[in-house]
């Protein structure tokens, strides 16, 4: 499968390959962002609006989870979901705490069309590993399309794979995805994400391990304590913002339409001000237990979450 979304690397980069969904044409290439390990992007971030529709107002982001994974590790991706949304992010607090995860998703609001409200729909559990521990990139295709589909074009179909399930160019190639594709009645969006904690967290859990290549700075604390599914977070919050901005490759991307530099992985390697090659920037720390973090979620949960483009401001906004 022909990989996109490509650009001059200086060190080992992390990229995110899209999966085709079943379409009556044939199915455009392949679109993946790429998280590059250690590098912070010097050239200036002009992410050009392609006249395409965004997905705005109330999303719907239906779960597949695929292997293995703790209700403690299932919990901590639902809670970053919800923690985008107002209404949950406010429930517990008159005003959400700051940082907040609200706050870095409200930058999408400053795109095109105006706020999108993200809640959690339909969640299927296959922990019997229906197709095997070793899948194909075209095999997720069949795993997104479990969750119910509707007719509902605002609509993004997440799987979620598990530490010991290999995909197709995981960790060579890809951390996780998103592809537009149809329901009966309209369009919506197939997204991927694997935990790479045993397959390749130097690759796709970075800044939590230790790069295999580049600057070997000490990594940092996962804030929630799991360097595998907090890595999955930075990779589920690469995929939505960028689903929601370039949802159907005709939105907001930077280069062409088969190798673009979204919302996110325009600002690849950028979780603070002060982001140099192999430095992620300088974040909070948790006092009790040393974990690093720039956001913060419902039920106090933290998180650390990469640097958005900010089409006000033309740069990689960070929240500290």
């Amino acid at each position: 499968m022909e990989l996109t979304n490509t650009f001059t690397l200086t060190f080992l980069l992390t990229t995110f390959i899209f999966f085709l969904p079943v379409l009556s044409n044939p199915p455009p290439k392949a679109t993946p962002f790429k998280r590059m390990l250690a590098l912070v992007q010097q050239e200036p971030v002009i992410l050009k609006y392609h006249n395409g529709p965004l997905l705005k107002g109330n999303v719907t982001v239906s779960l597949h989870w695929y292997g293995h994974f703790t209700p403690t590790q299932r919990s901590i991706i639902i809670d970053f979901i919800q923690s985008l949304n107002s209404s949950s992010a406010t429930h517990q607090h008159r005003h959400p705490p700051s940082p907040s995860a609200f706050s870095w998703w409200q930058t999408t609001a400053t795109y095109r069309g105006g706020p999108c409200t993200l809640t959690v729909g339909d969640q299927t559990l296959d922990d019997n590993y229906s197709l095997g521990k070793s899948i194909k990139t075209t095999e997720l295709i069949s795993l997104a399309s479990k969750p119910k589909k509707t007719s509902n074009s605002n609509k993004i179909h997440v799987v979620l794979t598990a530490s010991d399930v290999e995909v197709e160019d995981f960790c060579m190639n890809q951390c996780g995805t998103h592809l537009p594709g149809r329901v009966e009645k309209g369009k919506t969006v197939y997204a991927w994400v694997g935990n790479p904690v045993s397959q390749c967290p130097g690759e796709c859990a970075w800044p939590f391990h230790q790069p295999l290549y580049g600057p070997q700075s000490p990594p940092l604390v996962a804030p929630n304590g799991d360097v595998g599914v907090d890595g999955m977070v930075i990779s589920l919050a690469t995929v939505l913002a960028g689903a929601v901005t370039n949802p159907f490759s005709n939105g907001y991307y930077q280069g062409v339409e088969s190798a673009p530099l979204e919302a996110v992985s325009a600002c690849t390697g950028i979780f603070g001000k002060g982001a140099y090659p192999g430095f992620p920037g300088n974040v909070l720390v948790d006092n009790t237990n040393g974990a690093s973090y720039n956001a913060v979620g419902v039920s106090g949960r933290k998180f650390l979450l990469p640097a958005m483009w900010d089409p006000l401001t033309s740069t990689c906004k960070t929240l500290v």
